[in-house]
């Protein structure tokens, strides 16, 4: 049987590739969520599957984004390491790739929950599509959009079983 996570049952961390475009906004969107709402006890943060963005800020554009919205935009990437494993009640990926790469680097017997922050998505959006590579913002405003719907569904859920 699974430990309970270290930081608790309010303890979540959202995974992406690098750690430079969606799982930063997720994790900025979360953070500003529990600010805005008063609530206590979270533990928000963010990494990559992949290290070479290790030590560098949010991609400019997810940064312009946030930063349009109100939202505190400050990151520095990281890459997810064994010990979140048994730390985080939730490890949310924005993809596919991100579930299997995740599930594949869990421990055994991890008591994180590994799920795509798009399940909770009330418009039914499962996939958060990496906007790294688009040319403008549009990609990232429609991640922020994203990340905000499932962020809010996410936080209702844990908060209305208090």
């Amino acid at each position: 049987m699974a430990a309970e996570p270290s930081l608790g049952p309010k303890s979540v961390m959202f995974v992406c590739l690098g750690n430079i475009c969606r799982s930063p906004i997720a994790d900025c969107v979360m953070r500003h969520l529990v600010k805005e709402r008063n609530l206590s006890g979270w533990t928000v943060d963010s990494s990559g599957t992949g290290s070479w963005h290790v030590g560098s800020p949010a991609d400019r554009r997810a940064q312009q984004i946030l930063e349009a919205h109100g939202v505190d935009s400050t990151h520095t990437a990281k890459q997810i390491k064994k010990k979140n494993f048994s730390e985080f009640s939730y490890i949310f990926g924005m993809d596919e790739q991100n579930i299997s790469d995740l599930k594949r680097l869990a421990p055994a017997n991890s008591p994180a929950k590994i799920e795509l922050l798009g399940d909770y998505d009330p418009q039914g959006e499962k996939i958060i599509r990496d906007p790294y590579y688009d040319s403008d913002t549009a990609g990232f405003e429609k991640v922020y959009e994203q990340c905000l719907r499932c962020c809010t569904a996410f936080l209702e859920k844990v908060e209305s079983k208090k």
